[in-house]
Order: C-alpha cells, then structure tokens, then sequence
C-alpha cells in the first residue's frame, strides 16, 4: 500500500529569548520518516536544550546545553509531534536558532520487488521489457531527483553552520579589541603613574637639598 503524501520540508530560524522555551508542532503521516535537525547559530555559549516528543506524548529525544543535533524518527505516528527549544537555563543572553523538518516516505515494497525482480525480466515480453526501462527512467529521474533535494538541505544546513562560525568569530574579535583597549588603558594609566611618581621623588630631593 502507497504511504500517504509527506508534508513539505520545513526551515525555521528564530530568535529563543532568555528564560523562555518555545515549542513547535508539526503534522505528520504514519509510516514516513522524520529527520529533525537543529544548531544554535548565536547567543552565549551557543547551547539551548532540545526535546522531541511524539503525538502520543513518548519523550523521543531529550538533550541539555546543546549546539546541535540530528535525529531521525522512522516509522512515524500519525498526528503532531512537538518540538521544544528552552533557553530558560540562561538568565541574560538570547539564542538564534535554526532548526530543518525533512520529510521522507517509506518503501514497504523494495523486499517484494527485489525477489520479483529477476523472473519479472525474464517472462516479460517486448512491449514489457519497453515499459520496464520507462519505469527505470523514472525511478532514476525521481532518485536523481531526491539527491539533489537532499544537496540542497546540506548546503541550507552548512550555511547556517557558516553563520554559527562567523557569529562566534566576530564576538570573539569583539572581546580581544576590548581587552586589548583595557590593556593598552592600564599600560599607559601605570606609566603616566610612574613618571609622576619619579618627578614627585626628585622634587622632594630637590627641596631637601636647597
């Protein structure tokens, strides 16, 4: 029997705030297969705790101060299933994050057609054989076609990786010129310091000696 229609596939970046949890839910068929992926793009520590529930309310997956993660749900339920991000944890700093739904329908006739295979071939006739290779056309367009749609998930899914890293490089060129200011600060505040105190010792000299 064919699997019913898969939901399409689903990006989301937004922004967690501190001391929240944010929960979303998304409708699935029985018997496809869910691929849940998240990271936490901005935000101190770049960590959130991430829990995926089924819509029988089953706890899946259920991870603390985390980056990020990619987890896989086959077969699946019919109804909701629930995805929770929570920032709580953090009193002071809000987190960016991105999370991708990929869809995928489940095969249940692939053992059936690999043991027909074979005999299928030989007893079919010429007009067969002619319907067999389009269906073999087919089939290699929509795998084609399949992995190209996959490409495009894992390019969505390095950039987000990209903006993660050039979040966490910018804030850390941010915290080495502030250090770096203070430093200098202290350096020149120490040495005006010690030239003052020189001078004060040879004005002391000076009117000891007169």
């Amino acid at each position: 029997a064919a699997a019913a229609s898969t939901p399409p596939d689903a990006e989301v970046t937004f922004v967690l705030p501190a001391g929240r949890k944010e929960c979303f839910y998304q409708g699935a068929p029985a018997n496809a297969s869910l691929e849940a992926e998240y990271q936490v793009i901005a935000g101190a520590g770049l960590d959130v705790d991430f829990s995926l529930e089924s819509p029988s309310g089953k706890l899946l997956v259920s991870e603390a101060r985390r980056s990020d993660g990619a987890h896989v749900v086959e077969p699946t339920e019919s109804g909701d299933y629930k995805l929770c991000f929570d920032n709580s944890f953090s009193t002071i700093s809000d987190k960016l994050v991105f999370f991708e739904l990929i869809f995928d329908s489940i095969q249940e006739e692939e053992e059936e057609e690999e043991e027909e295979g074979d005999s299928w071939l030989e007893a079919a006739e010429p007009e067969d054989m002619l319907e067999i290779k389009i269906e073999d056309i087919k089939e290699s367009l929509e795998t084609m076609r399949n992995r190209l749609e996959r490409s495009m998930q894992l390019q969505t899914l390095l950039r987000a990786f990209e903006a993660r890293d050039r979040n966490l490089q910018e804030n850390n060129l941010g915290r080495v010129n502030l250090w770096s200011a203070v430093n200098l600060s202290l350096l020149l505040l120490v040495a005006v310091l010690q030239v003052s105190i020189l001078k004060r010792l040879f004005q002391d000299k000076s009117t000891r000696n007169t």
